[in-house]
Parts: structure tokens; sequence; C-alpha cells
């Protein structure tokens, strides 16, 4: 069982077409991508009360997303008004002040010790936003120091609402010291450290302990920087762009899906990452490229099935 914590929110997507609001939440996007390639996972969120709530729950459950360590909070749902320019890229602003996702306490997180959880994914907002980043933050840290579980964060930085970049320096370099996997997109790291390359700041992560660091490259493709210190380069899957709206957190859950189905996760998270072949490491990249690949072919944070990605990986290019 693959665990994943973090916000679900409700897109208020608004195109040329008008406006309408559909679930997402990077975290709950990957949830819901790993479902559909037919992972068993749980996610730990705070779901607020309302109609948006409720729209939440419901699009969860549908996508067979296991919501029994999810808190009924007291507090609003969080909105992210995604705008679609003319090439269905998206740029956000977002409503959350008191609103659910970030109120975490300790007493809320379940011990995971003795569960058959095998990873746990987290990132995006829900490591930034106090005050419920610091208690998810001090899961991670248990977590990686208990070396039962692969640990995996997706930096997914959001530059408009957390805008201090020598803080969310400080932030990045102090958490992904507790996360086996990172991953992040190039805008990331661009905002993060514009006088840098990526491939620094891959290295390191690496010397920070991080076992495996990935870059997404928007049509430029992806790199992932293997333990053994091997860099893998991915082109990008052509495909018609409806949106890009959930692309990067599809592309997530495709990575830890066919890692999952290498069982690469789980406890020893070295010796299993170490164990992945050079051959498997590009399909794994493979198939995640091909999964944010066909998100992006249709509207909103709506990732593909198993059959469809299997299908696409198999057709002769």
């Amino acid at each position: 069982m693959i665990v994943v914590a973090g916000e679900a929110l409700i897109d208020l997507v608004v195109s040329a077409e008008g406006e309408r609001a559909v679930p997402g939440g990077s975290p709950a996007n990957v949830a819901v991508t790993l479902a559909r390639l037919d992972q068993r996972v749980r996610l730990l969120a705070r779901i607020g009360p309302d109609e948006y709530g409720r729209q939440l729950t419901e699009h969860l459950d549908a996508n067979q997303v296991d919501l029994a360590w999810a808190v009924r909070a007291d507090q609003p749902t969080s909105v992210a008004v995604a705008t679609l320019n003319a090439a269905g890229q998206a740029s956000y602003e977002f409503r959350l002040e008191g609103a659910a996702d970030w109120q975490w306490t300790p007493q809320e997180l379940p011990d995971l010790t003795g569960t058959p959880a095998t990873a746990l994914h987290t990132g995006s907002l829900a490591l930034a936003l106090a005050p419920g980043a610091q208690v998810l933050e001090d899961l991670l840290a248990r977590e990686r120091q208990r070396d039962a579980l692969t640990v995996s964060i997706d930096l997914n930085l959001r530059p408009s609402i957390v805008s201090d970049r020598a803080a969310e320096q400080e932030r990045v370099r102090r958490q992904v010291r507790h996360a086996h996997l990172v991953k992040a997109s190039d805008e990331d790291l661009a905002w993060l450290h514009p006088d840098r390359s990526a491939a620094d700041v891959m290295a390191e992560w690496r010397d920070a302990g991080v076992l495996c660091a990935v870059v997404t490259r928007g049509g430029d493709g992806a790199w992932l920087l293997a333990p053994d210190g091997t860099l893998h380069e991915e082109p990008a899957v052509r495909t018609t762009v409806v949106d890009t709206v959930g692309a990067g957190d599809s592309f997530t859950g495709g990575l830890l899906a066919a890692l999952a189905d290498l069982d690469a996760l789980g406890d020893r998270p070295a010796d299993r990452l170490a164990a992945v072949t050079e051959p498997q490491w590009e399909a794994v990249l493979r198939q995640a490229a091909t999964v944010a690949a066909l998100t992006c072919a249709r509207r909103g944070a709506d990732p593909p099935r198993r059959a469809e990605v299997e299908a696409l990986l198999t057709t002769p290019n």
C-alpha cells in the first residue's frame, strides 16, 4: 500500500468555455493516478464539511482511493483557481486562508508501524504551509529513520503563495534529507535556484541522502539521477495538449506505480532502489512520461487507467 499525505482541494478551472469546479490538489491527484494504475493507495487528507468536501469525497471514493485515515475537518475546503491560456497551460491563484488542508495535528496522523505501507509520498503546499507542514515533516523524518518504507517528495512549489525564496531554499534543503526519492519540475528549480543548474541541484540532493532525483522538463522530457549516479534522460511523449492541469502529479503517480510494480518500494529502500537496473529505470521514466502525456491530452486532472497506459507503451513508434 502506498500512503499519500497532503491536500485535497477544488480546482476552479477558468477557460474560454467558462468555469468548472473539479477535484484536485497535488497529493490527491497522485493518489487518484496510483489507484487508476491498479495500486492500493490510502490518502491522508483533511477534508472539509462543505459541498466541495462532499464532492472531493465522492471523487476519491469513485476512484478507489482509501480514505480510512482521512480526517473529517471542521474547516472549509481549499480552492485553487486554475486559469488556462490559449495553449492549455494553467496559472494558479489560491484561496487557502483558514482552510482544512493545513491544520494537521500530530494526533491526527496514524502510526505506520505494522501497517502494509510500502511508501509514503507527499509534497506541494502540504509541506510548505503552517501549522500542518511541520507535522508532516516530522512524519517524514520518523519514517526515514525507521527505514521501513520509501519516502517520496514532489516539490511542486507555489511561488505565488510562498514567495520567500531564501526560506523556501532552506525548507527544501531540510526536507529532502528525509526523502529517498525527490521529484521537481525545471520550473521549480529555476525559481528556487535561479543561479544554479538542475544537474547541480540534483547532485546536492544525492549528497544529502536522496537516492533517486527526478526533474521533469515539460515538452523536453525528464531527467532521473539513479542511486549509482547514472543520469537517465527520457523524451516527452508526443501528444496534443488540451491542458496541463495535473500533468506533473500524474507523472509522479506513474513513476511510483512503476517502481511498485518492480517491488522497488518498501523496507530497506536503499537496497530496493539500488537493485533497479538501467533498462528498468528507463522503463520507469517511460511509463511516467506516458501517464503525463495522456493526462495532458484531456481536460483537467484526469489521469489514465492502466490499460490506456499499457496500450500506448506497446504501440510501435
